[in-house]
């Protein structure tokens, strides 16, 4: 009797420390806490914000397709479920002789009688790895609403681009990369992305290995050209390379 109680308390401790657990990984952060309440006290301002609160659209890809332009972020919280954030390092820390590294913050400052104003600005992607990509440039005074505005100018810059399998060494019929070589072009520099087999990876730099994550691509090869170690444009010219398989 004594070991049946024993093994009865042994299951009910391990049942218990497995709903803590699951409470641990189900609990929300600050930040989706913050995103849902915002939700919750949405108050759209345009026609397609209230048809979409009213549930009259109930798909992005008809708000995409419509050709409408998106004013509210909430829209797309709202109808795209699981986007996910990512910045692009943009800036560089400070560090003797010049050196240092390198860091989503770009900071700039500005002469005035007062002193030094410093304004921070951030690249943002945000995706959700499904085929639907947007990047946006926020500045502010300070680092949170900068990011905030980099974010939500990503959310209104939202694409649905077309997936596939371009690749003579690979026969399979899934979207694992592009369907066909598209080449992208900002300022000086030139970016040809190019479809790969199965297994090959993300053969590309690492800010645009990031925009090719969110975007939902596994495997592609790249070329780029011009002033290279500029991410903003080198991350410009990699969406507008994705702007051609938009419409495909």
């Amino acid at each position: 009797m004594a070991d049946e109680y024993a093994e009865a308390a042994v299951v009910e401790e391990d049942v218990e420390v497995a709903k803590a657990i699951d409470a641990e990984m189900t609990r929300e952060t600050r930040e989706e806490r913050a995103d849902r309440e915002r939700l919750e006290s949405w108050i759209p301002k345009t026609q397609l914000g209230k048809d979409v609160l009213a549930g009259k659209i109930k798909n992005i890809d008809e708000v995409l397709e419509s050709g409408k332009k998106v004013f509210e972020g909430e829209i797309i919280d709202t109808l795209l479920k699981g986007l996910k954030t990512e910045m692009l390092m943009i800036g560089q820390a400070k560090g003797k002789f010049g050196g240092g590294k390198r860091r989503a913050w770009r900071q700039t400052q500005k002469k005035t009688k007062e002193g030094n104003v410093a304004t921070f600005a951030v690249l943002t992607v945000v995706g959700n790895g499904n085929g639907y990509i947007g990047i946006g440039y926020g500045r502010a005074k300070e680092t949170l609403p900068a990011r905030e505005k980099a974010a939500r100018d990503a959310k209104l810059n939202l694409m649905k681009i077309s997936r596939g399998c371009g690749s003579y060494d690979c026969s399979c019929e899934e979207t694992h990369s592009i369907p066909f070589a598209v080449e992208g072009k900002c300022s000086s520099v030139r970016i040809k992305l190019m479809p790969a087999p199965q297994g090959t990876g993300l053969v590309v730099g690492d800010e645009v290995k990031k925009i090719l994550r969110l975007a939902g691509i596994k495997d592609a090869y790249s070329k780029t050209f011009g002033q290279k170690r500029s991410t903003i444009n080198l991350a410009k010219a990699t969406m507008a390379a994705l702007r051609k398989l938009k419409w495909y």
